[in-house]
C-alpha cells in the first residue's frame, strides 16, 4: 500500500505595516537600541494598529494569499487548524471567524494553543487528517497578536515580541515529500518560568487582576533561555539522527524567532551552518505562532522540490519540538 503524507503545497504570509523600531522603544522605557541587539538580536517588530483588529485579521490576509498563488478557492478547503495564543476571543475558535471572514464556508475548524511550539504542534496534527484520507486540503494558519497581552513598561519582556501571521496548505503526496517525522514534548512545569498569569479559569479576570497588570505576558527570562537553548538544539539534533540525516543533508534549519544567540546554538548543535538558517528575528521579533511559518514564507521563492527542511520550536509551558520536511516543489 503507498504510503500517504501530508506535503505543504502552498505559503501565505502577513504582517501590519506598522513598524515599532528599537528607537519608539527607547522613548517608552528605559532601554536602548544596543541593549536589545546584543540580547535578541532584533531591530524592529511589526504591530497590527486600529481598534477591534484581532489576530484574525492578519490570519485572513494570510489564507488569501495562500489560496491566490495555488489557485484554488476558498469553498475547496476542508479544515482549519489555527495556531494562536492570542485569539480574537475566548470563543468561538478564531479559526471559525478565520473561515467566516476567508469564505472558507466548507471547512470546519478549531484552535491549538501551545504557545510558541503551536505552529508545528498544529502542523503535525493536521497532518493526520490528510495521512488518514479525511480530507484533501487542510490549512494551518500560525498566527498572533503579541502587543495586545505587552506591558510596554517591562523591557524585559516587550522589547522581544511582535505581530504576524503566516499560513500553509496541506494535502496528499504519495512520492517520499511532506511531514516525514516529528518529535513534540512538553513539561507543564514550566508555566511558572512564562505565562500569562490572568483571564483563564484559575484566574478569571477582576478589577484587581486589571491593575496589578496580570494580563500581560510574564517571563524569568534566564530560565526560559536556559530550557529554550538546550531543548529545541536537542530535539533538533535528535530528529536528525532519527532519519539519518547529517548536516549536509539539510537544507535549512527553519528556527522558532524567539532570540538569535537561540537559534545560533540550535544551528550549532545540529552543526548546520549560518547561510542554511532562516533569520529574521531582526525585522519581525517573535510573532510567537507566526515566526515559522513567515519564515517558509519569506524563503518560498529559495526552496526546491526534494530539500530536507528542519523546522523547531519551543515555547511557554514548556512546550517544544522539531518536525522534518521533505519540501514538495519549486516555486514557480
Amino acid at each position: 500500500m503507498t504510503k500517504v503524507h501530508a506535503a505543504i503545497t502552498a505559503v501565505g504570509g502577513y504582517v501590519p505595516d506598522y513598524i515599532l523600531t528599537n528607537a519608539e522603544l527607547e522613548t517608552m522605557m528605559d532601554t536602548t537600541d544596543e541593549w536589545i541587539q546584543t540580547r535578541t538580536g532584533i531591530r524592529e517588530r511589526r504591530i497590527l494598529k486600529g481598534e477591534g483588529m484581532g489576530s484574525s485579521e492578519m490570519a485572513v490576509k494570510a489564507v488569501a494569499n495562500l489560496l491566490e498563488k495555488r489557485g484554488i478557492s476558498p469553498e475547496e478547503i476542508e479544515l482549519v487548524i489555527c495556531a494562536t495564543t492570542t485569539p480574537d476571543m475566548m470563543f468561538p475558535a478564531t479559526a471559525n471567524i478565520i473561515c467566516d471572514k476567508a469564505g472558507m464556508k466548507n471547512a470546519w475548524g478549531y484552535d491549538v494553543n501551545a504557545a510558541c511550539s503551536g505552529f508545528i504542534f498544529a502542523l503535525n496534527t493536521a497532518a493526520q487528517f490528510i495521512e488518514t484520507g479525511r480530507h484533501k486540503k487542510v490549512v494551518v494558519v500560525g498566527v498572533d497578536k503579541m502587543s495586545s497581552i505587552m506591558n510596554y513598561e517591562d523591557r524585559a519582556v516587550s522589547i522581544i515580541f511582535g505581530d504576524g501571521s503566516g499560513a500553509v496548505l496541506l494535502e496528499p503526496d504519495t512520492e517520499g515529500y511532506g511531514i516525514l517525522d516529528a518529535i513534540l514534548r512538553t513539561d507543564g512545569s514550566g508555566r511558572v518560568f512564562l505565562h500569562q498569569k490572568a483571564g483563564g479559569s484559575a484566574r478569571p479576570a477582576t478589577i484587581e487582576t486589571v491593575m496589578n497588570k496580570e494580563h500581560y505576558v510574564y517571563q524569568e527570562g534566564k530560565s526560559v533561555f536556559k530550557f529554550a537553548v538546550k531543548n529545541m538544539a536537542d530535539v533538533s539534533a535528535e530528529i536528525m539522527a532519527r532519519n539519518g540525516l547529517t548536516a549536509d543533508d539539510v537544507a535549512w534549519l527553519v528556527p522558532h524567532q524567539a532570540n538569535k544567540r537561540i537559534i545560533d546554538a540550535t544551528a550549532e548543535r545540529m552543526q548546520v551552518s549560518a547561510e542554511k538558517v532562516m533569520v529574521n528575528i531582526h525585522k519581525y521579533g517573535n510573532t510567537t505562532n507566526g515566526t515559522l511559518p513567515l519564515c517558509l514564507w519569506e524563503w518560498e521563492s529559495k526552496l526546491h522540490r526534494g530539500d530536507n527542511i528542519i523546522l523547531a520550536a519551543f515555547g511557554g509551558g514548556f512546550t517544544w519540538g522539531s518536525t522534518y520536511i521533505r519540501w514538495a516543489y519549486d516555486t514557480k
